[in-house]
């Protein structure tokens, strides 16, 4: 059970019937009228829905949220057997790929879909002549490489939207009427280079990134014009009555690609968890229950005669191929990290304090050092330092240390990455704790590097185990904010409770920043490390 809670990079438990238990905690054991269930986070929107279910059937669905290739990897590894008896993810197309994977996968039945779009804002798509007329993925990718509009995307390698997106604008610009394979990525990377030049937000999941959209919208300096998201999550954003003005979405002629989100039962499940999956999934196939699906979640319906709601205004949508090989899908994500996306600049902020002395500090060191290729998994793959990326770590005590930076070259990085692996097996434990001291320092070593190249994204990670203890306090910082330059008050900080930290604080650094909160005071550092990597 440990080991398949470190494939969980975002670990949430839902319960149908009860109140949520504690994140932290694995799912627990088998239970008579009661389905494990490893799956994408986007489907905690399914809670009512479920609930209504378990009152119905008798079955409990308890959820455990994780990203794409962590539940690939989990079922490739064997790590989910005995600890889930079904998947639910987007679509099975990445895991199936994988043959360890796919022998794991069971009774596949589809529940829901929907199609990964482009929503723009309304004056965008004015703006860029693209309402009321087909447009293909062709002419929004001349429109991006002009800077004609911004958009923000989930990070491919964690979340199925993301990654769907990927696959899908790649597919389509290849041209070549069947699926993308590993020769063509090479061909399609000029055009994808264009394409992805106009994205200006990453996230780890399509939640966060819908809520950092909506916040921006608000704030002229920070506005960002779209996002490629799935057409529930845009059509759930106009309903939600939050944005400055609603999404009008694009819906690309030259096809998308649909999650069809099969609740997938697993080989090794009992005899009871097959009976649980068959009477929840007829009941979900129900015509009301369909109707009801689509009005909770803005999800189509995906059983013969059940009709399309209003909202769908486009109903018949081109369906894009979808590479058959792992080694596709792979070349795929390696050439969007290392050549195709705008990179990254990166600061980490560490705590090195006396507090940090023993395993904390090897927890600090192991995290870093894994982010440097030694973690050979299949998510460590993807979330390492990348190519063209610069890396700043920063450590602090009583006082901020010296930055160190380092500039991932784009053609064999090795070298470099053996020096931030030294440097961060070199970090030592001792003095005091000046968090807001360091933080501002970080400002003031980002400053002048973003308004020479801004072209990037920029993030920085503050991570720290105790309380501030040193130097300016969270009151003189949050006043003090204020005089950062507006360019770089844009800057996500993305804050990472270990220990004893102040989660109150930390909570309000992210939120006056917009960045996110990470826990790892029960998950591994090394994971947490990893997670943060989708929003860089």
């Amino acid at each position: 059970m440990r080991k398949a809670l470190a494939f969980l990079l975002v670990a949430g438990l839902l319960t149908a019937c009860t109140d949520e238990p504690d994140p932290g905690q694995p799912v627990g054991p088998a239970e008579p009228g009661t389905l494990r269930v490893l799956a994408g986070s986007e489907l905690a929107d399914m809670r009512p829905v479920l609930e209504e279910a378990a009152k119905a059937t008798g079955v409990t669905v308890k959820f455990s949220f994780t990203g794409t290739l962590e539940g690939a990897e989990a079922l490739a590894s064997g790590s989910a057997d005995g600890a889930y008896d079904a998947v639910w993810f987007s679509s099975n197309r990445y895991p199936a790929a994988i043959p360890e994977a796919a022998k794991r996968l069971g009774n596949q039945v589809k529940i829901m879909s929907s199609p990964v779009v482009l929503g723009l804002s309304s004056s965008a798509a004015q703006r860029l002549g693209f309402a009321g007329r087909p447009v293909g993925w062709a002419e929004i990718a001349e429109k991006a490489g002009q800077k004609a509009f911004s958009y923000g995307m989930t990070d491919p390698s964690a979340s199925n939207s993301g990654f769907s997106a990927l696959v899908g604008v790649a597919s389509a610009l290849a041209g070549a009427g069947n699926a993308v394979d590993a020769n063509q990525v090479a061909a399609v990377t000029p055009k994808l280079t264009e394409f992805f030049s106009a994205q200006a937000l990453s996230s780890g999941s399509s939640g966060w990134l819908s809520e950092a959209f909506e916040k921006r919208a608000q704030d002229p300096a920070g506005k960002i014009d779209g996002l490629i998201n799935y057409e529930s999550v845009l059509l759930s954003m106009n309903a939600g009555g939050k944005l400055p003005e609603p999404l009008s979405i694009v819906y690309p002629s030259d096809g998308v690609v649909t999650a069809d989100y099969p609740l997938t039962l697993l080989t090794g499940a009992n005899d009871d968890a097959r009976g649980a999956h068959q009477r929840l999934t007829d009941h979900l196939r129900t015509h009301d229950v369909q109707r009801r699906i689509a009005e909770t979640t803005h999800r189509r319906p995906v059983v013969p005669g059940v009709e399309l709601g209003a909202r769908f205004t486009q109903k018949d949508l081109l369906e894009l191929p979808f590479p058959a090989t792992r080694d596709a899908v792979d070349a795929l994500l390696s050439a969007y990290f290392n050549k195709i996306r705008r990179p990254s600049r990166t600061l980490y902020v560490v705590d090195t304090s006396g507090s940090m002395a023993g395993d904390r500090i090897e927890a600090l060191r192991t995290a870093l050092v894994g982010l440097t290729g030694a973690d050979a998994s299949l998510t460590g793959r993807f979330r390492g330092f990348r190519n063209r990326e610069e890396v700043t770590i920063m450590p602090f005590d009583t006082t901020p240390r010296e930055p160190r930076t380092f500039v991932v070259p784009e053609q064999d990085p090795r070298a470099v990455l053996a020096e931030i692996k030294s440097f961060a097996e070199g970090l030592n434990a001792n003095g005091g704790t000046a968090i807001y001291d360091s933080l501002d320092r970080a400002y003031t070593v980002l400053a002048p590097v973003l308004a020479k190249d801004p072209d990037r994204f920029h993030s920085i990670v503050l991570m720290t185990d105790g309380e501030n203890a040193n130097g300016r306090d969270f009151a003189q910082f949050q006043t003090g904010f204020t005089g950062v330059p507006a360019q770089v008050r844009q800057v996500p900080v993305f804050t990472v409770l270990f220990g004893e930290g102040s989660g109150d604080e930390l909570s309000k650094v992210a939120d006056m920043t917009g960045g996110k909160v990470f826990d790892a005071r029960n998950t591994k550092l090394t994971d947490v490390f990893k997670e943060i990597r989708g929003y860089q």
